[in-house]
């Protein structure tokens, strides 16, 4: 069995990527709005992230994906046969799972998203030999 843990030093450096761009888009808002004040756009950006990062952290940090003989399971009941993945692609810290019903899934926040893609591929490969 091989398991998928969301890593929380990529759960981080993700929210203080996305902090960064909330605070440039807060400013040029509110710099677009003439407002004198356009510094609390940096601020509000940050908060709002910072909020939203603290208050997730738990749940996302707990949802991890396992891949034992030819499923790929998840958080939430998630089943996904490897002979039904049509596409695996990495978003970001991200990997996206496609399946050929149109279904997607991410596997969230892996500090090694072309490995965890590598290992999925493999073991299609390998679950597609045994069909």
């Amino acid at each position: 069995m091989t398991r998928f843990e969301p890593d929380r030093k990529t759960y981080v450096q993700s929210h203080t990527t996305m902090a960064a761009l909330a605070m440039g888009i807060g400013m040029v808002v509110l710099w677009m709005m003439d407002n004198p004040h356009v510094w609390t756009g940096a601020i509000g950006g940050l908060a709002a992230v910072a909020l939203r990062g603290w208050y997730l952290m738990d749940e996302e940090l707990s949802h991890t994906w396992e891949m034992s003989g030819d499923t790929l399971s998840g958080p939430a009941g998630r089943v996904v046969p490897l002979t039904q993945i049509a596409e695996v692609k990495s978003i970001g810290s991200a990997v996206q799972i496609i399946t050929r019903a149109g279904d997607k899934h991410l596997i969230k926040f892996q500090a090694d998203p072309q490995g965890t893609i590598t290992r999925i591929k493999a073991a299609q490969s390998n679950s597609g030999e045994q069909a």
